[in-house]
């Protein structure tokens, strides 16, 4: 377990976030992490699962952060999975 600090951003939101996470938080975990700060206060809430995606590919809800390669302050984008 190791703190990977990430730059992030939620689809629709104005504001470039620095979110700390665990490298073996699930790219679920992640989306919530980020949505804490932005979904109810500048985006609104929606009944549709968050997504996470980085370098333009969605990751597996399941799939932990550490196996995808990021490193510290790479970006990535939380946003409503309403497929």
């Amino acid at each position: 377990m190791a703190l990977l600090p990430l730059s992030a951003h939620f689809e629709n939101d104005v504001v470039a976030l620095l979110i700390p996470v665990d490298d073996q938080d699930t790219a679920r975990v992640v989306g919530q992490k980020i949505a804490e700060h932005v979904v109810g206060h500048r985006v609104a809430a929606r009944s549709a699962p968050i997504r996470v995606r980085y370098e333009g590919r969605v990751l597996p809800p399941e799939q932990r952060i550490g196996e995808v390669g990021l490193g510290p302050l790479d970006h990535v984008e939380a946003f409503f999975d309403e497929s």
